[in-house]
């Protein structure tokens, strides 16, 4: 057998756990083999109890198996340890006996006294001879001298623990102070050590097979619940083109079925009209006869016939009154809401597929980190107090004196705040930049209050909202009336916002060549959440795009 085949089927019977040639080898129940040491260990910790599972195929018994030696696999690793020390290599490595003269035969202990190595027949003095009996034998080694002092010439004995050497006797004047022990009672310590850190090796190993084995059934679930979900969204996509496509069709045979009626009534109008035209005419060619005649007797007696002229209704007006188009219409603002109704609950889906992890991601640190969570933020005017001004693109909101006419409603604030669109209920980050002398910026749940200036409707002072602001020149936070925190720096005009719904975690940040955090909330949040901010006294808020982080890249 060569030495690269020995070598393979050696590494084939390994010990999964010691990953060394098996030792006493045994097979358990479901065929894996391991050293009878190893198993037994592994089977022995605290942890370990029923049921017993293999450590490699994780595969359980709920009792404990027997465990009896493999004779098989023992006798296939004795006859491949053979081989492997008749190889080229092991040959190499073999050593000499330095006491045989002629042919030389292989060497099986070295003496650290001697310096000499002896094969198994002038050991035997070692063993017989008292004066040889209290020399220190080890392994046949080449490197013999590695355990001799250099210096001293004297064997390796004794381990300084102050400087982790070995040392010889005579050394010890240089270690002076220093504890030392003999080598074997330090090896003795160390052995344990090494024992025990196998143990949590194996404790190691063992959870992370079993991480591997669950993130593995983890994958498998993650894909199947992709799969069921993409089939539900083709299909709940198909049925909403469906049902557009039948709305289209309603809206478009009401439009025509409209259309046919007017179209058929204006034709009946029509015939009426031309009868009405006919009978006028008529008449009035008999009153311009009659009144170009000269027979006045003749005229007298017909002019009775034509003087009461028939009763008709006025004609109505068929081009000013406001219903004759179809273009008035609301297809534009019909568009505009099935838009925006979208889009919403898309963005409530993209926050909620970003949302499933197979294992949960750390809590971002870096800039980088937050801006995997940026949220597209919009102001919803219908909760803008009337002293709210809002851009065109509901980004900014601006403190105004003069009140604003915006319509009745009830999410609307009379305080001057103002809510996000947006339902927060994942991870979000979000940045908001502020300006003047009172400002805030929070999250609420959607019940907080609004109508009134009690506490229930201001942010920050119920249990229903959190809020960072900037009043009077300080700096603080605010949830349930309780100042929780007042800042001793004053932060950058940009403030970043971090939520995970999830963990409970609400952070604000003061954002300008670095982030500085200011204040942390870790709580546990019962109900979906929106931005919400507050503007007074000149002062507003503009929420930032993530546009503006790719622009500084």
């Amino acid at each position: 057998m060569s030495e690269s085949s020995s070598s393979q089927y050696v590494d084939q019977f390994s010990c999964p756990v010691c990953l060394d040639p098996l030792k006493e080898p045994v097979t358990i129940p479901c065929g894996h083999s391991y050293c009878m040491s190893c198993i037994t260990d592994c089977w022995s910790l605290k942890e370990q109890g029923p049921p017993y599972r293999c450590p490699q195929c994780r595969e359980s018994f709920s009792q404990r198996p027997l465990l009896k030696k493999n004779t098989l696999i023992a006798e296939m690793m004795e006859t491949l340890q053979k081989t492997a020390l008749q190889t080229p290599a092991a040959a190499a490595a073999a050593v000499d006996c330095d006491v045989c003269t002629t042919e030389k035969n292989r060497a099986v202990k070295s003496c650290l006294q001697c310096l000499a190595s002896f094969c198994q027949t002038h050991l035997q003095l070692h063993y017989e001879s008292p004066a040889f009996m209290k020399h220190k034998l080890v392994d046949a080694s080449r490197h013999i001298q590695e355990n001799i002092c250099p210096s001293h010439g004297r064997p390796l004995e004794i381990y300084c623990q102050d400087d982790h050497q070995c040392i010889c006797c005579m050394c010890t004047d240089n270690h002076k102070g220093h504890k030392v022990v003999y080598v074997d009672t330090e090896w003795t310590s160390k052995k344990k050590v090494l024992e025990e850190m196998k143990l949590t090796c194996l404790k190691l190993i063992q959870e992370r097979e079993k991480g591997q084995q669950e993130l593995s059934e983890a994958a498998k679930l993650l894909k199947s619940s992709a799969d069921e979900a993409v089939e539900k969204m083709e299909k709940v996509f198909t049925e909403l083109i469906c049902s557009l496509e039948k709305k289209r069709s309603e809206i478009k045979e009401q439009i025509r079925a409209q259309e046919k009626t007017e179209t058929d009534r204006a034709e009946q109008l029509h015939q009426h009209l031309h009868q009405e035209l006919t009978q006028l005419r008529k008449t009035q060619a008999e009153i311009h006869k009659l009144l170009t005649t000269e027979d006045q007797i003749h005229c007298l007696k017909s002019c009775e016939s034509v003087c009461v002229l028939p009763t008709f209704e006025d004609v109505p007006s068929f081009t000013s009154h406001t219903h004759l188009s179809f273009k008035d219409l609301s297809i534009s603002a019909f568009r505009e809401a099935l838009e925006d109704a979208c889009q919403t609950q898309t963005n409530i889906l993209f926050r909620e597929v970003s949302n499933v992890h197979v294992a949960e991601p750390p809590e971002p640190k870096m800039q980088n980190d937050f801006l995997q969570y940026f949220c597209e933020l919009q102001l919803d005017p219908h909760t803008a107090g009337k002293k709210i001004k809002l851009s065109n693109t509901n980004k900014k909101a601006t403190y105004s004196d003069a009140v604003q006419q915006y319509p009745d409603h009830p999410e609307r604030f009379d305080f001057p705040y103002i809510l996000c669109r947006e339902v927060l209920n994942s991870r979000c980050y979000w940045e908001v930049e502020c300006s003047g002398n009172s400002w805030a910026v929070g999250v609420c749940y959607k019940g907080i209050g609004r109508k009134g200036f009690t506490d229930d409707c201001r942010l920050g002072f119920n249990n229903n909202s959190w809020r960072l602001g900037y009043y009077q020149q300080n700096f603080s936070f605010i949830h349930d009336k309780a100042l929780l925190r007042s800042l001793t720096i004053r932060p950058a005009s940009r403030i970043g916002v971090y939520l995970d719904h999830r963990a409970g975690i609400l952070s604000f940040y003061s954002i300008s060549n670095t982030m500085t955090l200011l204040h942390r909330v870790q709580t546990t949040f019962t109900e979906p959440l929106y931005p919400a901010f507050l503007t007074d006294s000149g002062s507003s808020v503009l929420i930032l795009e993530k546009s503006v982080h790719k622009c500084k890249k």
